[in-house]
């Protein structure tokens, strides 16, 4: 009998029993994380933006500089000539690029009024390809608004995220970003509080122990779980 792929459309118990011992032992060890960083729906959204292809802590610098220019809501943002707006947000780095798409997605969301409210009565895949098309908008950055922005269950993949699920499952190849959500959209009950919260645990385990170079197996709470740690620690 040919062992079903974790590609296939079907669930595995087997992988729904791993993801729920990974996820209880992250949080045991490092404890709730308490994502997204943010003051509201918008910022969020923004963040999501400005994040792309740079570290937090420069997102966070143009998010600072935004809110002293008074521009850290859509109506602003629509008003705010493009080569000014690219110059606030300059510490984000691709600031020329990122302007464009926080005009994007500001005029995105002033066709909803501005506000989130109607998105979180969406279905999350409904709201998900809307956000797919808005210019500057990718995976990543659609699923973190539809899980931290509208509160919905989508979850969000990231290297870190797909770095840790290549050293748990070398085997299973898995290929694309759609490909990796999949793994836990297939397997964990669809609740935003528990995607949000196991994306946040597996990033702070990446950076702290399933690090990109050198992997703390011999410290980590999944070695006995996952392939390459068991290999490490022989």
């Amino acid at each position: 009998m040919t062992r079903p792929t974790l590609g296939a459309k079907r669930r595995s118990p087997r992988i729904a029993r791993l993801l729920a011992t990974m996820y209880e032992r992250l949080l045991k060890h490092h404890g709730p994380q308490g994502w997204w960083p943010g003051e509201g729906p918008f910022e969020t959204i923004v963040g999501a933006i400005l994040t792309q292809n740079t570290a937090w802590t420069n997102a966070a610098r143009a998010i600072a500089n935004l809110r002293a220019a008074d521009a850290m809501s859509p109506s602003a943002l629509r008003a705010m000539p493009e080569a000014d707006l690219a110059e606030v947000v300059r510490p984000s780095g691709y600031f020329n690029a990122k302007a464009r798409k926080l005009k994007a997605i500001a005029d995105f969301l002033g066709e909803y009024g501005d506000s989130v409210e109607a998105w979180r009565r969406m279905e999350p895949k409904a709201l998900r390809a809307e956000l797919l098309r808005v210019h500057g908008v990718g995976p990543e950055t659609a699923d973190d608004i539809v899980l931290y922005a509208a509160g919905l269950p989508s979850f969000v993949m990231d290297v870190y995220t797909q770095r840790i699920v290549d050293r748990m499952l070398p085997r299973h190849g898995l290929r694309g970003y759609d490909a990796y959500q999949a793994l836990f959209e297939r397997h964990l009950p669809h609740e935003a509080a528990l995607f949000n919260e196991y994306h946040a645990l597996l990033d702070a385990h990446a950076k702290d122990v399933c690090t990109k170079r050198e992997p703390r197996c011999a410290s980590c709470v999944l070695s006995d779980l996952c392939a390459t740690g068991r290999r490490a620690t022989k």
